[in-house]
């Protein structure tokens, strides 16, 4: 296995001398952005990316997912290694403190979401679904679905996943079959879905599932 070391000082040149440290405290919420806490965030994060996910990239190959008994049981050490990355604070460091967020900006939030799929893609690419799941919810979501799900998503309790792709549409999304029917407040789903990255696994007790649909009167293509 090739050992992995965050690139610590190229991220910390961008953010100190390209973005600038000042400019980024300048912002409405992020006065607490100073050299200390982007040094800090940065060394742990790297720590964890190089001491704990690097290392499962040999085990999942090795041993993979199996399904047991209609539970999908990730390899060993990866629920560890997730109760880990959340017991941190990691999965919450970029998102509102409104619902259990930290508030970072999105500048340090990327650089550590890198190490993330860098050290080992096959663990990182959950939080990322659960990014996007969690953007969605925030950007269109009611107030009684963001309170609902929101902070148990955010802090990591709960993870979230994009459910896209059928058989028929992969990158060509606008291909897209399934459709939603409204049924009083709430939709009556029918369609086929497949490879849902983290749709299913061992790492928390629940995980919510957004999916991509057409309503009856939807527009044809992507629009739609």
């Amino acid at each position: 296995m090739i050992p992995y070391h965050a690139p610590i000082n190229d991220m910390t040149h961008i953010l100190k001398d390209i973005i600038g440290l000042e400019r980024l405290s300048s912002l409405p919420g992020f006065d607490m952005v100073d050299d200390d806490l982007v040094d800090a965030v940065l060394d742990q994060a790297g720590k964890l990316a190089t001491d704990i996910l690097a290392p499962l990239n040999t085990v999942g190959d090795h041993e993979g997912s199996v399904l047991e008994n209609g539970v999908v049981r990730t390899p060993k050490g990866f629920k560890q290694a997730y109760d880990h990355y959340v017991e941190g604070g990691w999965n919450s460091l970029p998102f509102t403190p409104d619902y259990g967020g930290q508030g970072m900006p999105w500048a340090l939030a990327f650089p550590v979401q890198e190490m993330w799929q860098s050290a080992n893609m096959s663990f990182g690419l959950c939080p990322l679904l659960n990014q996007g799941a969690v953007d969605l919810i925030t950007e269109h979501g009611s107030t009684e679905q963001k309170d609902l799900y929101l902070e148990k998503m955010i802090t990591g309790e709960w993870t979230g996943s994009m459910n896209l792709t059928e058989p028929q549409a992969g990158s060509d999304v606008g291909a897209v079959r399934t459709k939603a029917t409204p049924n009083g407040d709430h939709y009556l789903i029918k369609g086929n879905k497949i490879w849902i990255t983290y749709g299913e696994h061992d790492w928390t007790d629940n995980i919510i599932h957004l999916v991509l649909a057409r309503l009856p009167d939807a527009p044809a293509g992507s629009k739609g």
